[in-house]
């Protein structure tokens, strides 16, 4: 099975054009190093609506997953979490849960992550770290677990 894959880089200041965005071409790379196919691409401010809009879209057009970078930490302008929650169907806290668990042994900073996954659909929407590296990392953590969860959600058929 082929995974189509939405990115959504959420940034206030690289909506802007105030700096360049790393994070998506970052998960690009590695979403086709997985053997993905890249199917779209945005870049919102960290704005509930935006963000919710452009998750919308891309499962609107087939993206079985959908990951996004930025807007999972503490600061006040951090609001992905709460946007996906508000149109998901259900959480699966265990990519949160292994993202935060496998970081710590990297940085005790993890802590703060509110990485988290969810059903937005019929996409798997993974809610990864700003910062590049640790967006391929967390990706990398969970990526077993990502074809065969994307098929159940698509409710792809499977033999017996």
């Amino acid at each position: 099975m082929q995974i189509l894959v939405g990115i959504i880089t959420i940034s206030d200041r690289a909506s802007k054009g105030l700096y360049d965005d790393l994070g998506g071409p970052a998960l690009k790379k590695a979403a086709e190093g997985y053997g993905w196919k890249v199917a779209e691409e945005a870049l919102v401010p960290d704005e509930r609506r935006d963000i919710q809009k452009a998750i919308l879209d891309q499962s609107r057009k087939g993206c079985g997953l959908i990951v996004t970078t930025g807007g999972t930490g503490v600061s006040l302008r951090d609001v992905t979490p709460e946007a996906v929650r508000e149109i998901a169907s259900r959480e699966l806290p265990g990519f949160g849960e292994i993202m935060r668990a496998e970081s710590m042994k990297i940085t005790p900073n993890a802590i703060l992550s509110r990485s988290l996954a969810a059903v937005v659909e019929k996409s798997l929407v993974i809610c990864l770290p700003g910062k590049p590296s640790g967006a391929v990392e967390c990706l990398s953590f969970v990526v077993g677990a990502i074809p065969h969860c994307v098929e159940v959600v698509q409710e792809v058929p499977t033999s017996c």
